[in-house]
């Protein structure tokens, strides 16, 4: 019977004295009353050293476990302290929980678990437990796995980019490997003191083997990745060039449908209101609709239309890649500073300034894709989660989903 319990329970190499079902605060609940095994008793709960012990601690200590049918599960045990050499005087390790949390390791690694694949409220109505709990196991769990592992060994390619996780301008730097699209590294922050933080935890040698790192246009990641990576080739992202050719057309559209409206030809004004879609999205995705608006424009509004082919012409060279793309940036600067559009001769200038980092691209077809689709991702959790009240949560989450620290199942085989 106390094998069973012991399976039952989650607990490993206990010894289980008794099994009571009690009623506390009009609840009823299970106690397991249990002792760690001779060989696993009065250890260093950081380093497992056997060490000798202190006093008695603050008595007996209750740790949650996973429910046994619909009713509540707990075990119980002392907590004694004992004294470390090297870390002092701590509460004993116990074999079925890690140090300072008030559950087992089926029950952490189950919130864990359930916590990448859904909502915090649906994880706090199962468990029995609130949300804010299921953050903190959260953050607990990827420490302890995160400090079992190396998540920056054998970086050779990465990205670099910022994402706001709370408003307020809260934001998080992230870096992800291109070649496993896997998020190794995130901090609180977005600024070249953040990115030499990754690069210290990475360490010199680390540093050394990057050989491609691709970002945005922000100086803050250019300036700390020339300073500790100077041999890593530094490129663009073409998503944001092109986002950028994007946002210098809509500028152009938003100004013709203000004259439209400040003349009194509302409808043609009402009719430009509804052609955005049609002109930034790929031409290979309109639909007959879109197309149709896009040949009136062509026709009716010749300024808009050739800063439509602009932004386009910047899309295919990033396309073309290599020579030919160097050559088709080069007929697009000469166009778009002879264009009269204020939006895209601004724009010439920013990407003249850029030149070198995006011939980086072109030659090497570098992108941020991965790490845009990271970004996504944490988007999605951040509104499921309702927003996180601390960055430690969204980095633990988001080493939990995307940096390969999601626990396995407790129970199920490989």
């Amino acid at each position: 019977m106390a094998r069973v319990f012991k399976r039952l329970l989650g607990v490993d190499y206990a010894v289980i004295e008794s099994v009571d079902l009690v009623e506390e605060r009009g609840e009823e609940m299970i106690i397991a009353a249990v002792r760690p095994v001779r060989c696993r008793r009065s250890r260093c709960s950081r380093c497992e050293r056997r060490c000798a012990g202190y006093d008695g601690g603050d008595g007996r200590r209750r740790w949650r476990t996973l429910d046994l049918g619909t009713v509540k599960a707990y075990v119980e045990a002392d907590a004694p302290r004992v004294r470390c050499p090297q870390h002092g005087v701590v509460v004993a390790a116990v074999p079925w929980a890690r140090p300072g949390a008030r559950s087992t390791y089926v029950f952490e690694d189950t919130c864990t678990w359930l916590a990448a694949h859904a909502a915090f409220t649906v994880i706090a109505a199962l468990l029995r437990v609130s949300w804010r709990t299921v953050a903190a196991i959260v953050t607990r769990v990827v420490a302890d796995l995160a400090g079992k592992t190396d998540q920056l060994a054998g970086l050779r390619r990465i990205g670099i980019d910022e994402i706001a996780h709370r408003r307020g301008h809260r934001y998080l730097t992230v870096v992800v490997d291109h070649d496993t699209g896997r998020l190794v590294w995130a901090g609180s922050g977005r600024d070249s003191a953040t990115v030499r933080k990754f690069f210290d935890a990475l360490g010199a040698e680390g540093s050394a083997l990057l050989t491609h790192v691709s970002a945005d246009g922000a100086e803050w990641i250019h300036i700390a990745v020339r300073e500790r990576a100077p041999q890593a080739v530094l490129g663009l992202d073409p998503f944001h060039i092109v986002a950028w050719a994007t946002k210098a057309l809509d500028e152009v559209r938003r100004g013709l449908w203000n004259e439209l409206r400040g003349s009194g030809r509302k409808d043609q004004a009402a009719t430009l209101k509804g052609s955005r879609w049609a002109l930034v999205k790929n031409p290979e995705d309109l639909n007959i609709d879109q197309r149709t608006t896009l040949a009136g424009i062509a026709k009716d509004n010749k300024a808009l239309y050739r800063a439509y082919l602009l932004k386009e012409q910047l899309r295919m060279v990033f396309a073309a890649k290599g020579e030919e793309g160097k050559q088709l940036l080069a007929g697009w600067l000469a166009w778009a500073k002879r264009s009269r559009l204020p939006g895209f001769v601004k724009l010439a200038r920013t990407i003249e300034k850029y030149r070198p980092l995006i011939w980086n691209t072109l030659d090497h077809a570098m992108s941020n894709a991965r790490v845009e689709a990271t970004n996504t991702h944490l988007r999605v959790l951040t509104r499921r989660a309702y927003g996180f009240h601390s960055p430690e949560a969204m980095i633990a989450m988001a080493m939990l989903t995307r940096g390969g620290l999601c626990p396995e199942l407790p129970g199920r085989t490989a």
